[in-house]
């Protein structure tokens, strides 16, 4: 159902504004603005990737509209955890204002830092971490330590003489972590304690029952699979996940193998992690690519990036006998990593590759070699029931997942009219300890294409869809300018439609009565015209063929 876009009134002084401009209803593009007294405080600022039915799109970012023209407003962006959907749109940001401050744990920075430089852009940055309390402008920001998939990630408490607000990002509950960091729970139930007024909390697993597994269970799981092994193993997961290379490494030498790092961002990300001590790196493991070429198959593990079935990534290419690497009888390829939604397709095109090429293809759905960095339901009940918030706005999920949250709130006793299931563009103001639902802006998708940043639109996502599935069929006639008659023409042209021209035999004559009844009436313009001509081809494809092509005529006047 379409939603109904109304501008919120002017904001009261002492009050404090919440939108979310990305992040619900989808898994990507996480980014919240808050505003009190003029002033505005980002958290998060991520991208979204392109599905099938987006073609040529590189990225999908957050509509910045809501602020684009107040940039001297903002503070400071809080950045709560390097992934991507966090972090990759920061770069698209600074492009507007690029002094605006950067504030994150020392890996998150690390890795939008790298980032930024490929934009040759220099930010200004703030290092934080757990415990750090921090005041910008109206804004009094405590970061709290929260597990997640990648380490260094932090909750953030905000507040304002409005009230508090606690908005977790991306986190989970692992009791025994590899890097022994925990979800600080003491700081949420001091926070409970001293009452939190709204409630963000990451919806991504909410509709999972239960309790997220332990990243620890994966270390023997990857043990035993290379073991196993008769060639090489193939690894594949997000390039900024830590801790899971961290377990690939141990277990490459358990099995006496060496590790070669494969995609751009996967070696800059772990190279990052190495230096700043994230990633402990046993002496001798890592060679080159170079050097891998002299060792045995059953000596090799290649971790490489592409586990959502990316088509540049390294595993796409090599399922499509695009890469170095030659994929064979006897290799073992291991998907460490879940389906983001959406990717489903893609992934299962990259497995059903591999398989054909006679790889032995480990992933989730028959192995435990991968667990979700986010908080099943039973973690967000002992969240709720340890922070007792007024009021629930969950975030980062589609709208299932925002729905599974938000029913978690209620049995937990937040009430029903407190707990806003809303969506990108939602304005809620707090005051009081009330938050309500005051307007909802018409926020969309800002496409990056190539070089090109927001100019490609649904229509034209629409258009090659339909090149893509139905092909085009181009229609050229010259007409004379004084009387309308035909005098060049029609010329066909088709590409992805048919490949036998004589199709459009049956049709010439429809075009040529068409253009000649047109003509008898009056018509001299050549843009009504080629409308004709659009008409025409068109009832005739959809009649003969089942099909609907793009028709594009060109009618000049001679």
């Amino acid at each position: 159902m379409p939603i109904t876009v109304y501008q919120p009134a002017p904001l009261r002084p002492g009050t404090l504004r919440v939108i979310p401009i990305g992040g619900l209803g989808e898994i990507g593009r996480n980014m919240t603005a808050y505003e009190i007294d003029g002033k505005i405080l980002i958290v998060d600022c991520g991208v979204l990737f392109p599905e099938e039915t987006q073609p040529g799109v590189d990225l999908i970012l957050p509509d910045f509209s809501p602020i684009r023209d107040r940039l001297d407003d903002v503070l400071g962006v809080v950045l709560t955890h390097g992934h991507e959907d966090h972090i990759g749109a920061v770069p698209y940001l600074l492009r507007l204002r690029s002094d605006i401050p950067l504030i994150g744990s020392t890996l998150t920075l690390a890795l939008i830092e790298a980032k930024l430089k490929e934009h040759r852009i220099t930010p200004y940055s703030l290092t934080v971490r757990e415990g750090d309390v921090e005041q910008l402008g109206p804004f009094e920001l405590e970061f709290i330590a929260v597990n997640h998939s990648i380490p260094d990630a932090l909750a953030v408490a905000i507040k304002t003489v409005a009230g508090v607000v606690l908005h977790t990002g991306d986190f989970k509950m692992d009791q025994l972590p590899l890097d022994d960091r925990i979800t600080d729970l003491r700081a949420f139930a001091r926070l409970g304690e001293a009452g939190v007024d709204l409630f963000l909390p990451d919806s991504t697993n909410a509709d999972v029952p239960g309790f997220t597994a332990l990243e620890r269970e994966i270390g023997p799981v990857l043990e035993s699979v290379i073991a196993k092994a008769p060639r090489r193993v193939i690894v594949a997961s997000f390039s900024s996940h830590v801790h899971r290379v961290q377990q690939v490494l141990d277990a490459a030498v358990a099995n006496d193998r060496k590790v070669v790092l494969m995609g751009r961002s996967m070696v800059r990300n772990m190279g990052i992690a190495a230096d700043l001590g994230y990633l402990k790196v046993p002496d001798g493991v890592l060679i080159e690519a170079k050097k891998a070429v002299d060792l045995p198959d059953n000596k090799l593990v290649y971790m490489s990036t592409g586990s959502q079935g990316e088509p540049m990534a390294v595993l796409a290419r090599m399922a499509n006998l695009e890469h170095q690497i030659e994929i064979g009888k006897g290799d073992t390829v291991i998907l460490a990593s879940s389906l983001i939604p959406g990717n489903e397709n893609a992934v299962y095109r990259v497995i059903n590759g591999l398989i054909k090429l006679g790889a032995s293809v480990v992933h989730k759905a028959n192995a435990k070699v991968h667990v979700s960095g986010h908080a099943a339901a039973g973690e967000l009940l002992y969240c709720y029931n340890i922070l007792k918030p007024r009021n629930v706005l969950p975030v980062h999920g589609e709208y299932r997942h925002l729905q599974a949250n938000a029913d978690l709130a209620i049995r937990t006793g937040v009430p029903e009219e407190n707990t806003i299931l809303a969506e990108d563009g939602t304005v809620i103001d707090l005051r009081d300890g009330v938050a309500t639902v005051v307007g909802q802006l018409d926020l969309g998708y800002v496409y990056v294409d190539g070089s090109s940043v927001g100019e490609i639109t649904d229509a034209d996502l629409k258009d090659r869809r339909i090149l893509a599935e139905e092909g085009f069929i181009s229609i050229f006639v010259a007409v004379d300018a004084q009387t309308g008659r035909v005098i060049v023409g029609p010329e066909i042209q088709a590409r992805g439609f048919a490949e036998d021209e004589d199709v459009f035999d049956a049709v010439m004559p429809q075009i040529l009565k068409a253009l000649s009844d047109a003509a008898a009436n009056g018509t001299r313009d050549t843009h009504a015209f080629a409308q004709v001509i659009r008409r025409t081809v068109g009832r005739w494809v959809n009649t003969q063929h089942r099909r609907r092509p793009m028709i594009i005529p060109v009618v000049i006047e001679a």
